[in-house]
């Protein structure tokens, strides 16, 4: 008896029988296949994708091509769901993201009369997943990046429960590894870790906000550990703290924003998005303390304001922050004057930083908060509160800036 995919082959092939009759070779097919995801990938470096999507793209479409290679096909029959469908089967692929894309970029070229439909799962979503994208763009300021590549997780998600017949309510971790496994293949794994975080927020959705999961699944859906092969964090030296901020201007509303994000960046080592949830409820003017209740690690914690941070604020309140009914701290200029999302804080501070000539991202005025909190003599377990991470071994890492205070800390040695 034929197995599964032998089965699946005899089908597709008696339906391209029926729909175009007997294929025949085409020579010409893989060389122009070849030459055009070349040209692809060449048009995604032109217009800026990152090297970790055009990475993604030219693995699934290298399957692709070797798939094409083995069976007898027309250029315009390449394109059509139902050999999408097959491919996909055949590789055990959640997404054919790469070949959707290569497929739109071929019908603006004028090589392809029509791209390949999107995928019913990725239309729209529905049901359950739907109220949590809701959920994400309601309450927790979401950025359009981030949402696009939320719908893309969930939809493969709801799709591979379909394939495989699972249900939310008999959902196992098993059931959650496997589904990982298969989606996160092509993936690097930085883009798998981001993938993962999204399951596990859909998870805790499920558990905490609807009742759906009998247990908590978001915790035991971990990775493979990142600790041990992870570079000591980046940070900025003395000089370069004070080329920064003797670079910042405060001439117009936007610099005084700017100067404030900045400040608390680097003072209280808030990330992106927790400066960007601020509200001025959370300010204590009198006691120079903030109250910083949506940490990643679910802790409330009330940091005190350095004296120069809080006079940051308070220029920025007088001469840069529009008037508001909007409680939040750092708000859009333009109207309706609302709060900004995190990925805007940090491309601003950011700018910031490439004005004064430094070559590094917002997260190293986070690490320098922390290496200068080691340098004063706090513990690794006062890092990890005042840094508001969820597990000692993200703290720990910062004990490799700093070896006088490695040493002391961990072996024991004096100083």
């Amino acid at each position: 008896m034929a197995d599964s995919h032998v089965q699946q082959s005899i089908e597709w092939l008696n339906w391209y029988n029926q729909q175009y009759g007997a294929p025949q070779k085409d020579p010409s097919v893989v060389p122009r296949l070849t030459r055009a995801i070349a040209d692809y990938l060449h048009w995604m470096e032109s217009v800026n994708y990152t090297p970790t999507s055009r990475h993604q793209h030219r693995m699934q479409l290298e399957l692709f091509l070797s798939f094409v290679k083995n069976r007898r096909f027309s250029w315009q029959q390449l394109f059509t769901e139902k050999t999408r469908e097959h491919f996909k089967k055949i590789r055990g692929l959640s997404t054919t993201a790469a070949v959707n894309g290569l497929s739109r970029y071929l019908v603006e070229q004028g090589q392809l009369k029509t791209p390949l439909p999107q995928h019913p799962q990725q239309r729209k979503l529905a049901g359950i997943y739907k109220d949590y994208l809701q959920y994400r763009q309601d309450g927790h300021q979401t950025d359009t990046h981030q949402l696009k590549s939320i719908t893309r997780v969930l939809s493969a998600l709801c799709d591979y429960f379909n394939q495989h017949g699972i249900t939310l309510q008999r959902l196992g971790i098993e059931d959650l590894d496997a589904f990982m496994a298969e989606f996160c293949q092509p993936f690097l794994p930085g883009t798998c870790s981001n993938y993962r975080s999204i399951v596990r927020g859909f998870l805790s959705y499920l558990y905490q906000q609807r009742g759906i999961l009998k247990k908590e699944l978001a915790p035991l859906l971990i990775g493979a550990p990142q600790f041990a092969k992870a570079k000591p964090p980046k940070f900025l030296r003395p000089h370069e703290v004070q080329q920064l901020f003797e670079s910042l201007s405060v001439s117009c509303r936007k610099d005084l924003r700017t100067y404030v994000m900045v400040h608390l960046a680097y003072t209280l080592g808030l990330r992106p998005c927790e400066i960007c949830r601020i509200t001025l409820d959370d300010i204590a003017f009198k006691k120079e303390q903030v109250s910083v209740e949506d940490r990643k690690n679910k802790q409330p914690l009330t940091l005190p304001i350095p004296e120069q941070t809080l006079k940051a604020i308070v220029a920025y309140m007088v001469g840069g922050r529009p008037t508001s009914r909007d409680r939040h701290l750092i708000l859009s200029l333009a109207a309706p004057y609302g709060p900004i999302v995190s990925g805007l804080v940090g491309r601003y501070i950011q700018e910031a930083m490439h004005k004064a000539g430094l070559t590094s991202t917002p997260y190293w005025l986070r690490h320098s908060y922390a290496q200068h909190l080691l340098s004063s003599g706090a513990s690794i377990y006062e890092i990890k509160e005042m840094l508001g991470h969820r597990h000692i071994e993200s703290s720990r890492k910062y004990l490799h800036i700093h070896i006088d205070l490695m040493r002391e800390v961990i072996l024991d040695e004096p100083l």
